[in-house]
């Protein structure tokens, strides 16, 4: 009996430590997505790309020999349940090297605990007042451990804002152009809001009372006849598409005309197919260099990361997928300096972030736009692609098919180089 239970414990032995030895073979990466709740529109494909991506990476060696154990967890835009996850991987004997996160809501809540756990967040969220490492702004916590890919949600405001006076004065239109912010009252559409009403009275329009509509579709008729009869020239539309696609039908119906101005998640193919001739030249920002199909050298590495959960290579990849994609291999390559320079810690991730100037990662080149993070300052880039959307037929049929005939064009109509004001950090 005695040597059965000490081969018993002996074999027990073995296996803590071959399990203890694997996990430290790996890095643990935290993962937030939105499959199921209030932004799986535009949560569901960012989410793929990230775990296409991660995948694609282990596939190919992972970070500094060492595989990456991703933790995936649809969160349904829940900020409860983003905070009992984050417990999760901030516990000491289960600690993440990083996150891949998503929200605004979940991202701001966990801003202080990030710097306190010291845990970088690759977010989905462009909040500005995560680009303010120190705190200076006075607008917003310290946000040392939160970064983004992209133009915040203000700048990329700012940058619309800039082309609807150009456009105005271009019309040859006399008078104060009326501008009005729309979206839901929640810290994803509002994160720029005061931004850019401060922005549309410095350049001269008129700014209206905001009008709110909820983050889910629904029945905005109502807000199409307030738009109407405030004589308003230019909206903003701060939710995610599936919400922004029944306004512009709705006011379409209404006969409302009107120069809608989409944020980063307001507008891409997808929502373009579905809202069809009512998403007729609706201006959004683009967070990459080229969409699906571009001519560009990193468009290769781009599918053959989508083939990770497509091996036929048919499906086609928003480009809320391509920024993913763009995402992940920053915070890849930040991984893997830190896992060269003492090892995969947050600490060390951090500083992985700071290493490079007009940052690329390998393979992307002419998809990624070259960004730039420092300890004082998050705000990676203040390039700010502007696109309009061309519906020119029928939006019904394979995606695929829609863009290779021209149905659905996604045509740049400016690039705005915003100036680094400190002054402007924070929010």
């Amino acid at each position: 009996m005695k040597t059965k239970s000490f081969l018993s414990t002996a074999s027990l032995a073995l296996v803590i430590a071959a399990f203890s030895a694997g996990a430290q073979a790996q890095i643990a990466v935290g993962h937030l997505e939105d499959r199921s709740g209030g932004t799986s529109d535009v949560g569901t494909p960012y989410g793929q790309a990230v775990a296409d991506t991660f995948a694609w990476v282990n596939k190919n060696g992972g970070v500094g020999g060492k595989q990456l154990n991703v933790d995936t967890n649809d969160y349904g835009y829940q900020v409860p349940r983003a905070i009992a996850l984050y417990k999760k991987w901030s516990a000491p004997d289960s600690k993440v090297a990083a996150i891949m996160g998503w929200g605004t809501a979940d991202t701001e809540a966990l801003t202080g605990f990030l710097a306190q756990d010291k845990i970088p967040d690759m977010s989905g969220s462009y909040a500005a007042a995560l680009t303010d490492p120190e705190g200076v702004s006075g607008k917003a916590k310290p946000a040392p451990y939160n970064f983004f890919y992209g133009p915040s949600y203000s700048d990329s405001l700012r940058a619309m804002l800039i082309w609807a006076a150009e456009d105005w004065k271009a019309k040859g239109k006399s008078g104060k152009p009326k501008f009005v912010h729309m979206g839901a009252n929640h810290p994803y559409p509002n994160a720029p809001k005061a931004a850019g009403e401060a922005m549309a009275q410095e350049l001269g329009f008129e700014v209206l009372p905001p009008l709110v509509f909820a983050l889910a579709p629904g029945d905005y008729s109502a807000q199409c006849l307030s738009l109407k009869s405030s004589g308003a020239n230019y909206a903003y539309l701060g939710n995610t598409a599936a919400s922004n696609i029944s306004v512009m039908k709705a006011c379409k119906t209404a006969g409302v005309e009107i120069q809608f101005m989409g944020n980063v998640w307001g507008m891409d193919e997808n929502a373009a197919k579905t809202a069809g001739d009512a998403a007729n030249g609706v201006i959004f920002p683009l967070r990459t260099a080229v969409s699906w199909g571009g001519d560009a050298p990193g468009m290769k590495t781009v599918m053959e990361i989508s083939k990770m959960s497509d091996p036929t290579g048919k499906v086609y990849r928003p480009v809320h997928y391509i920024a993913a994609v763009c995402s992940a291999l920053y915070m890849r390559e930040a991984l893997d300096w830190a896992a060269k320079n003492g090892g995969a810690t947050g600490e060390n991730v951090r500083k992985g972030f700071y290493q490079k100037k007009d940052w690329v990662p390998a393979g992307m080149e002419g998809v990624c736009n070259p960004s730039t993070w420092t300890e004082k300052d998050h705000r990676g880039t203040l390039k700010v692609d502007l696109y309009r959307t061309k519906i020119t037929g029928a939006t019904d049929g394979d995606l695929n098919d829609l863009m290779a005939k021209g149905a659905i064009k996604l045509e740049k109509v400016k690039t705005v180089e915003l100036p680094r004001k400190a002054e402007l950090l924070g929010w």
